[in-house]
Parts: C-alpha cells; sequence; structure tokens
C-alpha cells in the first residue's frame, strides 16, 4: 500500500478559550492568541473563537505555544478543532 507524504497540508484549527469576559477578550485569551501570533500562522479572532490557520507543521507549533500561554493566564477550558485540507 502506498501512502501520502502529508506534511504540506493546510490545517486550520479553531480555539475556544473560556472563561467568557462579556465585551472583552480575557488575559487569558489574548495570552493564546499572542502566542499562536508568534509562530507565524494566520490567526482570525472571531466573537466566540479564534482560528489559525498554515501549514501543517506551523498550525500544531501555534497549539502547542497556545495552550501552555493561555492556560498559565487562568483559562479553565480550551476547546479545539482541527480541520484539513489538502
Amino acid at each position: 500500500m502506498e501512502t501520502t507524504e502529508t506534511t504540506g497540508d493546510t490545517l486550520t484549527g479553531e480555539f475556544i478559550i473560556e472563561p467568557f469576559v462579556p465585551g472583552e477578550l480575557g488575559e487569558h485569551v489574548m495570552a493564546g492568541i499572542e502566542a499562536a501570533k508568534r509562530t507565524g500562522v494566520t490567526v482570525d479572532v472571531g466573537p466566540f473563537g479564534t482560528t489559525v490557520t498554515g501549514e501543517r507543521a506551523a498550525v500544531l507549533e501555534s497549539i502547542n505555544a497556545l495552550l501552555p500561554a493561555a492556560l498559565d493566564s487562568g483559562a479553565t477550558r480550551l476547546t479545539l478543532t482541527i480541520e484539513t485540507r489538502s
């Protein structure tokens, strides 16, 4: 069986960092967003969640960076969804 190299795939990760702070992005949310931005992925901040898009390795690196940053800044719950596109 032949395998296909997938390291060039584009991934989109959507994350929701809680608790919600009505009307603003809390420190815990901003910490996660800033950590993701430092990895070079495209970051789109939405009203309920934030998406990161890029090559597979970059998106996985951004998630690895944002999780501890958000938790260390007071996040109590993180929800993550990953979508692949070839």
